[in-house]
């Protein structure tokens, strides 16, 4: 069992910066990963980010990576998702999951994984 929180999320103005973190308790398995999702409105979610815990190789499935990071923190079993140059585009309710091969390719399925309750960006112009 994994319980997952969410924060860093806000209001913030086109072209700005935000660091998004999630804090883990209970165990992750160094094969699973956990991953950054996103849901913009009337759209699907859709995988951002993952990082192995493990090893932390990462993995991005947006369409545009070179403005996202994610890392890992172990010992503060935190991850972080860095978002630079925000976009209209990016605003949306940002989850964090952990778990198995689903999460490890940032794919979102009921039921699978562990998730948080989400924390939300709003990108005023």
């Amino acid at each position: 069992q994994v319980q997952l929180v969410e924060s860093g999320g806000g209001s913030v103005q086109a072209g700005g910066s935000l660091r998004l973190s999630c804090v883990a308790s209970g165990k992750i398995f160094p094969r699973h990963c956990v991953a950054w999702f996103r849901q913009s409105r009337g759209k699907e979610r859709e995988g951002v980010a993952s990082i192995t815990w493990g090893d932390g190789t990462t993995s991005y499935k947006i369409d545009d990576p070179g403005r996202f990071t994610i890392s890992r923190d172990k010992a503060q079993n935190t991850i972080y998702l860095q978002i630079n140059n925000l976009q209209p585009e990016d605003a949306g309710d940002y989850y964090c999951a952990a778990g198995g091969d689903k999460v490890c390719r940032q794919v979102a399925v009921p039921g699978e994984g562990w998730w948080g309750q989400g924390t939300q960006v709003a990108i005023s112009s």
